[in-house]
């Protein structure tokens, strides 16, 4: 399918929104459970929260499990600030465990707590907390999980249940105050902190990391680098030596390698959507920890290797490994333009292909609106958090291409003159597929929304 933006906007009543969609998205669910599951059109229109919280459609309602700056129930300290990627976990009597990022620089609102056993370097603001919920959404318990880390931004769930978060620097000790090397991925057990501690998994690499995909069948690790300047990031993927080994396996070690698709420096120049490409090549990376030069800037070769802006989400679906790209510039370096594609690479065919492609985006008010964090959702589509200018939005996609408004923000943090809405991050279901849970970034708010799903 292809639409304009306002075409879509009105058959959804998602009046401010900002995304389209074209491309094969049926391909998305090929394989997956969710594949057995006829999509849905949408719930209808968005009704406005009397609170200015958040807009739901009829039938939905929200709670709010966490605020920033509000006190922990753990007594270590307040909420803290920039709450991003987010997973959950399956509890005892219906409980659930929620692993929450927090994408904290230097200077940040509200840092998180450092605690002992679990604090890489106390310069670190950035971090994880993890929360516990009863079968009612109630909350039981609220802690932290890891600190003393860096601009932890996405990163994804493991087979043995634990969080891997992602570090999006690239700070050195010394630089900006901090004590330890940055930009690595760290495990955090999602029931008992303790049992992860704080370590680094320095054998992924030590880049801008944004999001992790694990392959159930051998734990190949995938992951996606959203670097911020030219040389854009890279693709990549990590083979353990003690694949599937469960908790703290990783510190095993293993080898890293970047992806390679012949005779394409720039995933942006690729426009059309189905666009395949066998005979992918994989590439030892020279120097994972980054010691003198970014992993981007390395040599690999006479060959080189294939960048792309904005890489962010990344899953695990059937047979393949999905990742997204946010969107492309051409005024910042890349070789088209594009409002975000979905590319999806099949291990066992090495192939690559991108099947979904977001845009043209045509209301020049709200320029720039693209995908973020995907997640599958129960009614057998796409979640999608928007990352953009103008109010926010959580997206549904349903298998057929159908976009349809799912939540709209109405925290407004600028001023009357110059509106700015906090972006949603984090988008997950409970294992039950009964609550779906999403941050707002800013300020950093934690919702469990119930309904009709």
């Amino acid at each position: 399918m292809s639409a304009t933006r306002r075409q879509i906007l009105a058959r959804t009543g998602a009046v401010g929104a900002g995304i389209v969609f074209s491309g094969a998205v049926s391909e998305i669910f090929a394989g997956t459970a969710s594949a057995q599951t006829m999509g849905r059109g949408g719930y209808g229109p968005l009704v406005p929260d009397p609170d200015g919280l958040l807009d739901l459609p009829k039938g939905f309602r929200y709670t709010v499990l966490s605020r920033e700056g509000d006190p922990l129930r753990s007594g270590e300290g307040k909420v803290p600030s920039n709450c991003d990627g987010m997973a959950a976990f399956r509890g005892r009597r219906g409980h659930t465990h929620l692993v929450r990022n927090h994408e904290n620089r230097r200077k940040s609102r509200s840092a998180v707590p450092t605690v002992p056993g679990i604090t890489y370097d106390p310069m670190g603001e950035g971090g994880c907390t993890a929360i516990e919920v009863d079968a009612h959404n109630g909350v039981v318990s609220e802690r932290v999980a890891i600190a003393g880390t860096s601009t932890n931004c996405a990163g994804g769930p493991t087979p043995w249940h634990t969080w891997l978060t992602c570090e999006e620097t690239e700070f050195k000790a010394g630089e900006e105050g901090y004590t330890k090397d940055h930009g690595f991925i760290f495990e955090v057990d999602p029931y008992d902190p303790r049992r992860t501690g704080a370590v680094p998994l320095t054998d992924m690499g030590r880049f801008q990391h944004e999001a992790i995909a694990i392959d159930p069948r051998d734990g190949t690790v995938y992951e996606t680098e959203d670097a911020f300047e030219k040389p854009f990031g890279l693709f990549y993927r990590f083979h353990p030596k003690k694949p599937m080994g469960g908790i703290g396996s990783l510190r095993a070690g293993g080898r890293l390698q970047a992806m390679r698709v012949p005779g394409v420096k720039d995933l942006s120049a690729i426009q059309e959507t189905g666009a395949t490409f066998d005979r992918i090549e994989w590439v030892d990376v020279p120097d994972p920890l980054a010691k003198e030069t970014a992993i981007r800037f390395q040599d690999f070769g006479p060959k080189g290797i294939t960048h792309a802006q904005k890489l962010e989400g990344c899953y695990w679906g059937g047979s393949c490994v999905y990742f997204v790209s946010s969107f492309a510039h051409r005024d910042e370096g890349s070789a088209a333009d594009h409002y975000g594609q979905v590319w999806r690479y099949d291990p066992k065919a090495r192939r690559l292909t991108l099947v979904v492609v977001f845009g043209p985006d045509t209301d020049l008010q709200l320029p720039g609106e693209s995908p973020d964090n995907i997640c599958l959702a129960p009614s057998g589509g796409l979640m999608v958090c928007e990352d953009g200018e103008g109010a926010q939005h959580v997206f549904g996609v349903t298998r057929k291409g159908a976009v349809y408004p799912m939540a709209r923000g109405r925290q407004n943090i600028g001023t009357a003159e110059k509106p700015e809405w906090g972006e949603f991050a984090g988008v997950t279901f409970a294992p039950d597929g009964r609550t779906m849970y999403v941050n707002c970034y800013t300020p950093g708010t934690t919702f469990a929304v119930t309904g009709p799903f």
